[in-house]
């Protein structure tokens, strides 16, 4: 038997959140409030600190030197400072009191430096320092930066606090804006959804304005015509098809029928008509179940496994023309039904006993009935990669399959099926130490336990 479990389908990737189209927009407005507050906050510090430390400095330039020219036009005492903030020193090189109270002074050279420590209490303190050196006399003015540092570190409080703030008001306006974007394709989702069970869907673009969704509603109008369309006449022509294949049907069945009342016909003669009558009822079966699948309807009724099983494990070994293969039906006792017509489910399992019997050369073919499930076994010569890679597809002919006849849709056909009526089918290699393949459809909860065991 060419056939191989098939693999299945891969799985619908899970909706994540962040991929949302609407949270895209939300985020998209919170990252961009941020990183504009963010970078105006730093650029507005970073200015302010430039701006400052020039203003500074350009003050602590002009005093040190002012200090310097008034300390020479009268060195009996130390010159005034203009400004409470600055502090000013002269010493000399040779300055005891220099070294012991600022040794960290002594090695600078002209410049302006920033100073920062701690005092004998423990408190910050901060400062910058301008140095002039001259042979007999060193200049240092000092600028206190505390209460200049305490009101950096409230200016960045506030920044942060204003990043934060920007931050939230970002959110909420993405979030306003994305539910206005959105709220136009949630409405036109849901339109959709409700058009899901109707086969004459209405008119969406007249629901919106004349912009973007506007324009995918009328695209998606114009293709839901054309696929109405051709749903439409696919459905009539398989109408027709149907129709016209019943009727030389039904003239062969009556024909059949009518030839073998006849008290005088021979066993040949009565065997080659029960054939006929057998694939008369095959053909009607399959051309009622593919009817069905185009429609994408279940047809009504209930069938008994057993029989059905019985029934094709019948006509098949009537088909065998003197191959050494053995049918047989294993698990009577196991027999449930299934509330589905006979002839779904006799083209459903026809199809899957007819492959083991087409593609086993010799040996045996089991039918074996389980709980819910009916499986086929055969001896063939199994399965290959290729074909387990292929096994359900349409057209798709096996690698045994040889000079056979067949189209490759047998299989195709029992997979439809078993998505329609939401049965399950599986074909596998046999794991008990025999060469050949097990194939099995699990009629689920559609399957019920027989009233009277076969």
């Amino acid at each position: 038997m060419a056939a191989a479990e098939a693999s299945p389908p891969p799985p619908r990737r899970s909706r994540r959140f962040r991929r949302r189209l609407r949270t895209r927009i939300i985020l998209s407005f919170l990252l961009l409030g941020t990183g504009l507050t963010a970078l105006f906050a730093f650029l507005t510090d970073y200015a302010r600190q430039r701006v400052e430390n020039q203003l500074v400095e350009d003050v602590m330039n002009r005093n040190i030197d002012e200090y310097a020219r008034r300390f020479y036009s009268d060195p009996s005492g130390n010159p005034a400072v203009p400004m409470e903030q600055i502090r000013a020193y002269v010493f000399s090189p040779a300055s005891e009191r220099l070294r012991r109270d600022f040794p960290e002074w002594v090695d600078l050279s002209d410049g302006i430096y920033g100073i920062t420590g701690r005092d004998v209490d423990g408190k910050p303190y901060a400062y910058k320092l301008a140095v002039r050196k001259a042979p007999d006399a060193w200049f240092y003015l000092a600028y206190d930066l505390t209460e200049t540092q305490r009101s950096q570190t409230q200016l960045k409080r506030t920044l942060y606090a204003a990043v934060v703030l920007f931050s939230g008001l970002s959110l909420l306006i993405g979030w306003w804006s994305a539910s206005r974007v959105m709220r136009p394709v949630s409405d036109l989702a849901a339109r959709l959804r409700a058009y899901r069970s109707s086969s004459d869907p209405k008119p969406l673009a007249p629901h919106f304005p004349d912009d973007e969704v506007g324009q995918l509603a009328e695209a998606l109008d114009d293709y839901a015509a054309r696929l109405t369309e051709v749903v439409r006449r696919d459905r009539e022509f398989n109408a027709d098809v149907s129709h016209e294949l019943r009727t030389p049907l039904a003239v062969i069945k009556g024909a059949v029928e009518l030839l073998l009342s006849r008290p005088d016909l021979d066993e040949r003669t009565r065997a080659r008509l029960l054939r006929i009558q057998r694939a008369e009822q095959q053909c009607s079966d399959l051309i009622g179940s593919l009817l069905l699948l185009s429609r994408n309807e279940r047809g009504q009724g209930c069938s008994d496994v057993v029989k059905v099983a019985e029934q094709l494990l019948d006509s098949h070994r009537a088909q065998l023309g003197g191959k050494p293969l053995q049918l047989r039906l294993e698990g009577r006792e196991a027999g449930f039904t299934v509330e589905a017509p006979e002839a779904a489910v006799s083209v459903a399992l026809g199809n899957l006993i007819g492959n083991a019997d087409k593609y086993t050369p010799r040996g045996e073919v089991v039918g074996r009935l389980l709980p819910g499930a009916v499986q086929v076994l055969d001896t063939g010569p199994g399965l290959s990669e290729e074909d387990a890679a292929g096994l359900f597809r349409r057209g798709y002919r096996g690698t045994h399959a040889g000079h056979s006849q067949g189209a490759g849709i047998g299989l195709s056909i029992v997979s439809r099926l078993c998505d329609l009526y939401g049965w399950e089918v599986s074909v596998r290699p046999r794991q008990d130490g025999t060469r050949g393949v097990v194939a099995t459809i699990t009629f689920g909860p559609s399957a019920a336990e027989a009233g009277t065991a076969t």
